[in-house]
Parts: C-alpha cells; sequence; structure tokens
C-alpha cells in the first residue's frame, strides 16, 4: 500500500517513514526542503498549503500520514500558525477525499487540550487526563491542534472519512533516553520534589503559593510567543537559578509526558494498519513519567486542587491516559523513557 507521508523531514517524519519503509510500506514522503534525498522512500518538494499540488502528490495512495506543521506558538506570528496548521490540514482531508482516500492519520498534540503553551494557569478536571477532558487552549499552536481534531470529525460526518488525531507529547530523539546530562536532571529534579515533599504543609502551602503566583505572572506576559527577546532568556535564567519554578513552569504544565521518537513512528502505523471506523482523537505517550516519579506523589504536590480521580495512579505511571490508543489501535510503547526498576521516591507527603 502507498502511503503520503506530508511532512516527512521532520523529526517525526523522518522517523515515520523509516518506520514505514521498514515495515514494507510504499512510503511517498513530501516536504519543503530542497535538499533531501531518501534512500528507500520517493521524496518531492511540496508545501501543504499549495492545494493543487498537494493533490497531485496524493495521486496513487491508499491512505494519508499528516505530519506537516508549524510546530509551537513562537515559530510564526499567530495568524501564520492559523493558516499553516489549519488551512494546510483542511487541504489536505479535501485532497484526500478528492482522491478516493478513506483513512488519514494526523500529528495532533498534547497541547490541542490546552497545557505547555498556556497563558494562565493549567488546572485539571481530573486525573489522569484523557480524551474527553475539556480542551482550554490559550496560545496559537494549540488553539490550531484543536481545530485539526475537529476537521477529522467534519469529515468523517460529511464523507465518512476515517482518521485519528495522535495527541503527541514531546517527541524524544532515542540518543537522550541514556543521555548523561538529562539524567543528571532527573536526578536533581526528583530530589528538589522530595525536599518539596517533606517540608510541614504549611510551609509547603506557602512555597508553592509563590511559585504559582510567579509562574502565573510569566506566562500572562506569553514569552513563548516571544522566544527571542529579552523576556524569553531572562525567564529562562530564572528557571534555571530556582529549579522548584522551573519544574512548576515546565514540567508540571507538560505533565512529565513524552514519547520516544520510535514509539511515535509505531503509533503512525497502528493508526494506518488498525481496523476502526470514524474520526478518533487518541493520547499516545510513554506509560511512565519522564521524571520515573511516584504518579499519586506529582498529583498531589503540583495539581492538590485536583480531587476527582478516574483511574488509579500506581508507581511512576504517566499522568495522561493511553487507554484509548490501546483499545482503539492496538498502541503500546516499546522504548520506555524510565529504566523499569526505577524506584520512586519513597516518601510521602509531609502533613
Amino acid at each position: 500500500m502507498r502511503v503520503l507521508v506530508t511532512g516527512g523531514t521532520g523529526n517525526v517524519g523522518t522517523a515515520t517513514v523509516e518506520h514505514l519503509v521498514a515495515q514494507g510500506w510504499d512510503v511517498r514522503a513530501i516536504g519543503r526542503r530542497q535538499d533531501i534525498e531518501m534512500a528507500r522512500a520517493e521524496y518531492h518538494v511540496c508545501d501543504i498549503t499549495c492545494y493543487d499540488d498537494l493533490r497531485e502528490q496524493m495521486q496513487g495512495c491508499q491512505a494519508v500520514v499528516h505530519l506537516a506543521a508549524i510546530p509551537g506558538p513562537g515559530r510564526s506570528p499567530g495568524h501564520e500558525v492559523f493558516r499553516v496548521n489549519v488551512a494546510g490540514t483542511m487541504n489536505v482531508f479535501e485532497a484526500a477525499h478528492a482522491e478516493g482516500i478513506r483513512r488519514v492519520v494526523q500529528a495532533s498534540s498534547i497541547n490541542a487540550f490546552g497545557c505547555f503553551y498556556n497563558v494562565d494557569d493549567l488546572v485539571p478536571q481530573y486525573l489522569p487526563i484523557d480524551e474527553d477532558h475539556p480542551p482550554r487552549t490559550s496560545d496559537p499552536y494549540s488553539f490550531s491542534k484543536q481545530l485539526v481534531e475537529e476537521i477529522g470529525a467534519y469529515y468523517w460526518r460529511r464523507e465518512r472519512m476515517s482518521s485519528v488525531a495522535l495527541r503527541l507529547p514531546a517527541v524524544w530523539p532515542s540518543s537522550r533516553i541514556a543521555d548523561p546530562e538529562r539524567l543528571a536532571r532527573v536526578q536533581e529534579d526528583r530530589a528538589i520534589i522530595d525536599s518539596l515533599a517533606a517540608l510541614p504543609e504549611s510551609d509547603r502551602r506557602v512555597r508553592l503559593a509563590e511559585i504559582s503566583a510567579r509562574a502565573r505572572e510569566i506566562r500572562s506576559k506569553r514569552p513563548f510567543e516571544q522566544r527571542k527577546d529579552a523576556l524569553w532568556i531572562a525567564w529562562r535564567q530564572e528557571l534555571e537559578q530556582d529549579r522548584l519554578l522551573g519544574i512548576y513552569t515546565f514540567d508540571r504544565f507538560n505533565f512529565w509526558t513524552a514519547i520516544d521518537e520510535r514509539d511515535a513512528a509505531q503509533a503512525v502505523q497502528k493508526g494506518l494498519a488498525a481496523d476502526f471506523e470514524g474520526s478518533h482523537v487518541l493520547f499516545v505517550n510513554d506509560c511512565h513519567n519522564w521524571l520515573g516519579y511516584e504518579a499519586q506523589q506529582l498529583a498531589r504536590l503540583f495539581f492538590g486542587d485536583v480531587d476527582e480521580w478516574r483511574a488509579p495512579l500506581d508507581g511512576p505511571v504517566s499522568l495522561v491516559s493511553m487507554e484509548r490508543a490501546r483499545d482503539l489501535i492496538g498502541f503500546e510503547p516499546v522504548h520506555a523513557l524510565v529504566a523499569p526498576d526505577a524506584a520512586p521516591s519513597p516518601g510521602g507527603v509531609q502533613s
């Protein structure tokens, strides 16, 4: 079966093309880069915002993997993020329909829920997060990903075209998992969180209130949308100097969630091959939090106002559920971001 992969030269695209070729798929990849040669896949230069060119590249294909997008709010102005991500996705689905293609797998993002790039605080209604949680997007990139999921639903209602939108978190290259610098930072962060948990409750509440207020102040200035200015530089320096503030402002807002690029690629392949109909949104991520920390402890420390738990959080599991991806497409992460014998910190929250 021939499949078209948009964004085939990006990080996820490269891993996906390699995986699909290894699995025996006939792959045609497109992207905007001119200097690309693919030994085992066909490559063409094509911009997804050019509908006629895009439809031409879909000729002869039986499925589409749509990965092309502006990958964050600070890389282009908001209107350009919307144009490329939303209008480009509309082009993909419309061209696929015109060519008689019945299956699309597209890259959404954990941010379609509204988390990492928020301009305000992150207050989940329940944990673990799943696909039923109402979205709360507040930046142009996350909003664009919320809308591309709706495009998939629209084409199912209108044309009975089946699709899955994979809510990918941070996608890590395989080299990052065992990177000594990353592992040292993980140990440092675990020790900082242990120290927070060991504080008397009154002291801990004061400390968390301080960093929460500072995090909200920083985010209200929308630094993710101004990544090259002095504010961004000063903010990064502040978060490095106060690591607990950095943990609260960065890692809490993505639930310590990530996925190995090879698992992202196999999730795409399973989305192509699985037997289903309809339009579906799926979180796909590692089944552990990358900190390797007791999940209940993380939830009680950093999401203390959440009082609804929809599934047990035993051990260093993820705060984002991937049960729906398991059930619908048979996704199971293979390349764990945490060593299987990683022991969660034993200390409980002190009261």
